[in-house]
């Protein structure tokens, strides 16, 4: 046979039905609804740890009128969800497939649960990124996944992947609520963390992946490590496979019926970002193989793009020396601005931006650009926060009360901090007068901080007058420049409704479909809710494994 690419004679050395790249959330669903339709399955996956961007994650699922939404008391209909989505993705996406996610994401979520070892638990109490808008709820649309046994996966447990920030603790999203974990630290029930830690249970995106995983191997489709996908084959065109890498030998591997793409974004391709991303993209918070593996053997094939310009984005603070998989580490910033005693300045020493709002939305004004001086004028930002922070509130990896490091900048006045971070000190020292009057006073004049049912999330429910608002007062006052960041990257090639991979005339490649950051996201900037990453992926990889196996589902 003829291959597309490097023509080549060769016998494959593996023939399957539906092959699948990369073992996220898109991956495990794809490879499960696949094997269910009755197809044979394989899955590869180029790192050495199953999970993809999806294990290092929160692990909710944002899924709109799902069934667990009236246990919590929250009413909603597909009505409300089609409004506030479209609103979300400003026309930047296509509404029919919005409704497409819409219809089938709940579909999605009662296949796994009747199908899977995974349960969900409606997040009453977790808004949505923009309550207030119409068709914006205050809770009930994430899933937390709760928490699961490793143990459970034998001799597969060392080889899940597990989150560089939270992978040490096991306590559920909803537990994390009801516990404070950003307000109250030092009242986490540390004796049951550990208790937990050492019976092997995981929570977040690695009890989301711990699900999937066993639900896989359950059906005999183990994922196939260590093996990067390079080349897809194509015939007549049709793809038909892939060459891939596997240690120091090639492989060719034959998918009789399709090829499913859910191998991440490219934030951590440092070029494709520069030449695609309408911002500036530095300190991704995935895991390094996310480098756009899928992507380009998308465009090889001639694949129509969307939503090319945009990014899960999310502040990063990074605490020097910290790796991960022989990459710097860097953390993304989900609490410690939404907190009293903080707010985040330019080099002109003024705030910018509503620091508690969501963390996509709350990066954009970061690449706001000055056309007469040339420059994005709020890089580089700060967050600038007073003892009072330090003594009753978390920072990344230090405990309240406990003596932070050296590396951190501080001094004993503003002027003397804003020397030494490069900040105009007359702007610094005005900004914080006046969002001192605002934190007394508990109303934010200038960007509504703490004004959205989201914001209080991350805020100090006892401090008053406002959960988010705390005068910057008590010496010494500390830095952390806050670095653009992303969880992930969510433009790629665009799809139909049965996820199949379009041409820019909007037919078919046949035999290629795509799910997760490697597809171009429905959502087009906006990000609706927790979740909102996960609950698409899993939806459009749940669809592109029926489909390419030939037989829906019930």
């Amino acid at each position: 046979m003829a291959w597309f690419g490097k023509k080549k004679e060769a016998k494959p050395d593996f023939e399957v039905d539906v092959l699948v790249i990369g073992s996220g959330g898109a991956g495990l669903t794809a490879a499960i609804a696949a094997h269910d339709a009755g197809a044979k399955v394989m899955v590869i996956e180029k790192a050495e740890r199953v999970g993809g961007t999806t294990a290092v994650s929160g692990g909710v699922l944002w899924i709109p009128n799902n069934h667990h939404m009236a246990e919590a008391g929250v009413v909603d209909s597909r009505a409300d969800a089609l409004r506030y989505v479209l609103r979300l993705a400003d026309g930047r996406s296509s509404q029919a497939l919005v409704e497409t996610f819409l219809d089938q994401a709940p579909r999605m979520l009662r296949y796994l649960e009747g199908h899977t070892p995974l349960r969900f638990k409606a997040l009453g109490r977790y808004p949505d990124y923009h309550p207030e808008f119409e068709g914006g709820k205050a809770g009930g649309r994430s899933l937390d996944p709760g928490l699961f046994d490793t143990n459970t996966l034998g001799p597969w447990k060392p080889k899940l992947r597990r989150s560089p920030v939270f992978g040490a603790t096991a306590m559920s999203v909803t537990e994390a609520t009801d516990w404070g974990v950003f307000s109250k630290p030092l009242q986490l029930p540390f004796e049951l963390l550990g208790k937990r830690y050492a019976q092997g249970l995981v929570c977040y995106g690695a009890a989301l992946v711990g699900g999937l995983l066993r639900a896989a191997l359950d059906r005999g489709v183990e994922p196939q490590l260590r093996v990067a996908a390079r080349e897809l084959l194509v015939e007549d065109g049709r793809v038909i496979g892939l060459r891939a890498q596997s240690g120091d030998k090639e492989i060719v591997i034959v998918a009789k019926r399709g090829v499913i793409l859910a191998s991440g974004g490219f934030e951590w391709n440092s070029a494709l970002a520069a030449q695609f991303l309408g911002g500036v993209l530095t300190h991704p918070n995935s895991p390094p193989g996310n480098e756009g593996d899928g992507l380009k053997m998308a465009m090889s094939v001639g694949a129509d793009l969307g939503n090319m310009s945009e990014a899960w984005w999310c502040p990063s603070l990074c605490i020097p020396g910290e790796e991960y998989e022989g990459r710097p580490l860097y953390r993304g910033d989900f609490a410690t601005r939404s907190l009293p005693h903080t707010l985040i300045v330019n080099r002109a020493g003024r705030r910018f931006v509503n620091e508690a709002q969501n963390y996509n939305d709350l990066m954009k004004p970061f690449f706001a650009f000055d056309p007469m001086r040339y420059e994005r004028a709020n890089l580089p930002a700060w967050l600038v926060f007073d003892q009072q922070y330090a003594d009753k509130y978390a920072l990344m990896t230090f405990m309240p009360g406990q003596a932070l490091p050296e590396w951190i900048p501080r001094a004993d006045s503003l002027e003397a901090l804003a020397g030494k971070i490069g900040v105009d000190a007359a702007g610094l020292s005005a900004t914080v007068r006046r969002f001192n009057g605002f934190a007394a006073r508990g109303v934010d004049e200038d960007f509504q901080r703490g004004e959205s049912v989201y914001d209080h999330f991350y805020g100090d429910p006892a401090n008053q007058p406002s959960p988010n608002l705390g005068a910057l007062e008590k010496g010494p006052f500390y830095a952390l420049e806050v670095h653009p960041g992303a969880i992930g990257t969510k433009g790629g090639a665009r799809t139909n409704d049965h996820a199949q991979v379009l041409r820019p005339g909007g037919e078919a490649v046949e035999g290629l479909y795509a799910a997760g950051n490697v597809m171009a996201g429905i959502t087009g900037p906006g990000y609706p809710g927790a979740g909102a990453t996960i609950g698409t992926a899993m939806t459009f990889g749940f669809l592109a494994g029926e489909h390419a196996a030939g037989r829906p589902l019930t």
